[in-house]
């Protein structure tokens, strides 16, 4: 498979990067920065540049199966998720793959009430700027008219891919601790097939 990667930098993007690899997948990833992926594969094609630039994140997707958007945002920076993802949805509407696997965070969107109150008020006291963010990036997946499905994660850890963690549109799944290399795992199977389409499961 060909695959699009967007925040290849970050945790879980560099833990699907690694997986992707590692079975053989073609990975275009974009960064600001090239030295920031040392990663060196015969597979792998480091695109310097912004995802608010269209003609970066267009160069990225050319040539590609499947695109992951794995955007994120540290605590105290402005959020780039929904500016990001409307770049990557509009090159993919005009000549890019269709499918689109985005990962958000439980407690967006309907998910709310999966996520345990302590948490909440954690979100709403720290990470509200990234949260509002967050809906208005589900939000344009949505209208996009491609064919997307949003992950859902708890709360991330680092650590090895296990393979043990509950994922699915069931509401009984509560937001709990999951590996960045799992929800990788996750996302890396979605790529290639219909499951979840048009739908948010959650991870934990």
């Amino acid at each position: 498979m060909k695959i699009a990667l967007f925040g290849a930098t970050g945790g879980t993007g560099r833990a699907l990067l690694a997986q992707a690899l590692e079975r053989g997948d073609e990975v275009r990833a974009l960064a600001r920065n090239r030295s920031s992926l040392a990663v060196r594969d015969r597979n792998l094609t480091i695109i310097e540049g912004d995802v608010l630039d269209p003609a970066a994140v267009g160069d990225c997707l050319a040539d590609t199966d499947a695109v992951a958007c794995i955007l994120g945002t540290k605590p105290g920076q402005d959020p780039i998720e929904s500016r990001g993802t409307a770049v990557i949805v509009g090159q993919m509407q005009q000549a890019g793959p269709r499918r689109l696997v985005v990962v958000t965070s439980m407690g967006v969107g309907d998910s709310i009430d999966q996520v345990a109150l302590p948490f909440r008020l954690v979100m709403q006291m720290t990470l509200k700027r990234i949260m509002e963010d967050k809906e208005r990036q589900e939000q344009l997946v949505m209208q996009s008219g491609l064919d997307w499905t949003i992950v859902r994660p708890g709360g991330l850890t680092d650590g090895p891919r296990t393979g043990r963690y509950q994922a699915g549109v069931e509401k009984t799944i509560r937001a709990g601790r999951v590996a960045r290399a799992d929800v990788a795992d996750f996302v890396l199977s979605l790529l290639g097939d219909d499951r979840f389409l048009h739908q948010t499961p959650a991870i934990s």
